[in-house]
Formats: structure tokens, C-alpha cells, sequence
């Protein structure tokens, strides 16, 4: 398999980049990701920190208290993942009304399709 494909099936997914940048932001823990996060439910946040833990991109530490506390953040190789999801970020805030305005435009030109279709 393609090394390109191996890594975007990595981070690709929408819940882990979310998990990933917020880290990048600086160590959470798990309530809080999940109100952060929003929409993503307790059984998908636990899957995705287990798999980014496994990957070696997220360090869980539990702490010995009671109640217990445990706290992600990113690993050495997972921060080298802050610039270039930074940058997607980035791009995503700068041009997100252009590919709305193209959304729009293509719902339109549909609808007049499926008019001109059915007249």
C-alpha cells in the first residue's frame, strides 16, 4: 500500500484531525474533548484516542486519584502534525465561503436540471 495512503488513513478521519488539533492546543482531558469535539459520542472519542495512542500519535496518562484523572496529549510525533493540519485549518477559515458559494451554485444548477427534466 501506498505510504501517502497509509498516513492520510491515519489522520483523514473527521474526529481524529478535531482531536488532533485540539491537543495541539495543549493536554485535555477526556470530558473536556468531548464538549470541545461536540457531536461525537463517548464510544467514537474513546475508539479514536485508543487508536491515535496505538499509533503513537497521543500519550493517555492516568493519574492514581480518586476520582481517577486522565489526561491526552499529543506525543512528540503527533506535534509534528500542528503545522500541516495548522495550514489546513487555515485554508479551511480563509475559504470556506468560496466552496459554500460553489455548494450553492451546484444545488441550483441541480434543482434547475431536475425542473427542466421533469417539465
Amino acid at each position: 500500500m501506498c505510504p501517502t495512503r497509509l498516513v492520510l488513513d491515519l489522520i483523514a478521519d473527521k474526529w481524529t484531525t478535531l482531536v488532533i488539533y485540539l491537543l495541539s492546543q495543549g493536554t485535555r482531558r477526556y470530558g473536556e474533548l468531548q464538549r470541545e469535539v461536540g457531536g461525537i459520542s463517548q464510544k467514537m472519542l474513546t475508539q479514536t484516542l485508543r487508536k491515535l495512542e496505538e499509533d503513537g500519535l497521543v500519550r493517555r496518562v492516568v493519574y492514581p486519584e480518586v476520582p481517577p484523572r486522565t489526561e491526552y496529549s499529543l506525543t512528540e510525533l503527533g506535534a509534528t502534525l500542528k503545522e500541516p493540519l495548522g495550514a489546513l485549518c487555515q485554508w479551511a477559515m480563509v475559504h470556506l465561503p468560496d466552496v459554500e458559494k460553489a455548494r450553492k451554485a451546484s444545488q441550483r444548477n441541480r434543482a434547475k436540471l431536475l425542473a427542466t427534466r421533469s417539465a
